[in-house]
C-alpha cells in the first residue's frame, strides 16, 4: 500500500438525498423519475474532473434496520419512508456508479457511516490523506490531522476548527457531546433538556463523558444535574448509538 496518497470516501446515501432535493422532478422518456440520478451523477462527475484523489469509494446504506436497532429499538423509528419517486432511483444510481467504474460498497446490518469510519481509519493508518465527501455531522467525530470532510454542495472543507464551531468541542469529544444531547432526527434519547451547547460546556468543564457521569453531583445547576442523574442509562445507550464502528471487515481492492 503506497503512502501519501489521497482517497475520497463519498457518503452515497447523503449524496442521493442532496441531489433529490437540489433539482426539480425530472423523468426519462418512459416516465422513470431520474432527477436524483442526474444530480448524483453531476456531483460524481465534478469530483472526477477535479482529479484530486487517487482513489474514490462510494458508500451506501442498506436496509433501514441495523445493529443499532438491537441496542435501541426506537432508533430512527421516527423517520418516514423515502419519497415515492425517489425509491426507483436507488438502483439506477448504483448502476451509474458501476458505469463510472468506481468502487461502491455497502454492508448489511451497518450504516454507510460505519463503513466510512472503517475505510477512513484504515487508509489514515497507512498515511493516506482521507477526504470524506459529506455534510453529515455524525461523521465529524472522524476528523483529525489527515482526515477531513468536504460538503458536496457548498464545497466547504471541514477540519477540526470547523468541528469546534459546530459542537463546541474538537472531534475527539464529539461523541461525548452527542451522547448527552441526543438527536431528535435519529431518535437518540440523550438527556432531555441538555442541548449541544450545554453538553459542550459540561464536557469542557469535566473533561469527558465518563467524568460527567461519575461526578454529576458536582453540577451546580439543578436542572442540568437532575437531567444527567435521571438519564444515565439513556446517555450510555446514546453513546453506543452515536459512536461509529471503525473496525469492520472491509475489501480494500479498489
Amino acid at each position: 500500500m503506497n503512502e501519501n496518497k489521497k482517497i475520497s470516501l463519498i457518503d452515497g446515501s447523503g449524496f442521493i438525498f442532496r441531489a433529490y432535493y437540489a433539482l426539480p422532478p425530472l423523468s426519462s422518456k418512459n416516465g422513470t423519475p431520474i432527477g436524483a440520478v442526474l444530480g448524483f451523477c453531476n456531483m460524481l462527475f465534478k469530483l472526477i474532473q477535479e482529479k484530486e484523489s487517487d482513489k474514490v469509494i462510494v458508500v451506501f446504506d442498506t436496509a433501514k434496520k441495523t445493529f443499532r436497532n438491537t441496542i435501541y429499538e426506537a432508533y430512527k423509528a421516527n423517520r418516514g419512508a423515502p419519497p415515492e419517486d425517489l425509491i426507483p432511483q436507488f438502483d439506477i444510481i448504483r448502476e451509474a456508479v458501476d458505469a463510472f467504474e468506481i468502487t461502491r460498497v455497502e454492508l448489511k446490518g451497518y450504516e454507510a457511516d460505519d463503513l466510512i469510519a472503517t475505510y477512513a481509519n484504515f487508509f489514515s493508518s497507512k498515511n493516506w490523506e482521507v477526504e470524506i465527501i459529506s455534510s453529515d455531522k455524525d461523521l465529524m467525530q472522524l476528523v483529525k490531522k489527515n482526515i477531513t470532510m468536504k460538503d458536496p454542495i457548498k464545497g466547504k472543507v471541514i477540519k477540526k476548527d470547523e468541528v469546534f464551531e459546530k459542537f463546541g468541542v474538537f472531534p475527539e469529544k464529539v461523541i461525548d457531546v452527542q451522547s448527552l444531547a441526543g438527536d431528535s432526527v435519529d431518535n437518540i434519547p440523550g438527556a432531555p433538556g441538555i442541548g449541544i451547547k450545554t453538553a459542550a460546556l459540561l464536557v469542557n468543564e469535566f473533561g469527558s463523558l465518563d467524568e460527567i457521569l461519575k461526578n454529576f453531583y458536582k453540577i451546580k445547576q439543578n436542572k442540568r444535574r437532575e437531567a444527567i442523574e435521571n438519564n444515565i442509562e439513556n446517555i450510555n445507550i446514546s453513546k453506543k448509538l452515536v459512536e461509529l464502528k471503525s473496525n469492520l471487515e472491509i475489501d480494500i481492492n479498489i
